[in-house]
């Protein structure tokens, strides 16, 4: 139980914003912080949002960030952790209500690969991997995935 008690413009302020806090050291000494508000992407209200959209979201907000520093010679892949499921070039995502999340890719073979992981297991690592046709252009799926989010939530 919360002893805090907060306005109501507070209680819907919170509600709405979503924070994101990144601190970041290089390797010259300086750091750099970065703070978003309100950097949700569907406009479903976070109390009716399910653990899978939750994290569905978030993960693809990562994403998108992660291609925004990738030059156009790679591509996002995802790493999962604490498993021998290895790394997943990633080209798509998806989640099932409430608490499963799903990846779908190739694995650098080649080979289709999806993974179904619940929402208390995730633990991802992005990763940047070589494109793989030469003088194409890099497949920027989080940008993509956030793209079909806002449509999503504009009713289309």
């Amino acid at each position: 139980m919360d002893d805090q008690i907060n306005t109501s413009a507070e209680a819907a302020e919170a509600e709405v914003l979503p924070c994101r806090y990144d601190v970041k050291c290089n390797p010259d000494g300086s750091i750099n912080r970065s703070e978003e508000t309100g950097e949700a992407v569907s406009k479903t209200p976070p109390s009716q949002k399910s653990p899978a959209q939750w994290a569905y979201e978030r993960v693809v907000l990562y994403l998108k960030k992660f291609e925004e520093g990738l030059d156009s010679n790679h591509e996002a892949a995802i790493g999962f952790t604490g498993a021998d499921a290895g790394v997943l070039r990633i080209e798509g995502m998806g989640y099932f209500d409430p608490d499963i999340l799903t990846f779908y890719g190739s694995d650098p073979a080649g080979g289709k690969t999806q993974l179904v992981q619940h929402v208390s297991q995730l633990n991802v690592m992005l990763r940047a991997f070589p494109k793989q046709i030469e003088n194409a252009a890099p497949n920027r799926i989080g940008f993509r995935l956030v793209e079909e989010l806002e449509a999503d939530s504009k009713g289309k």
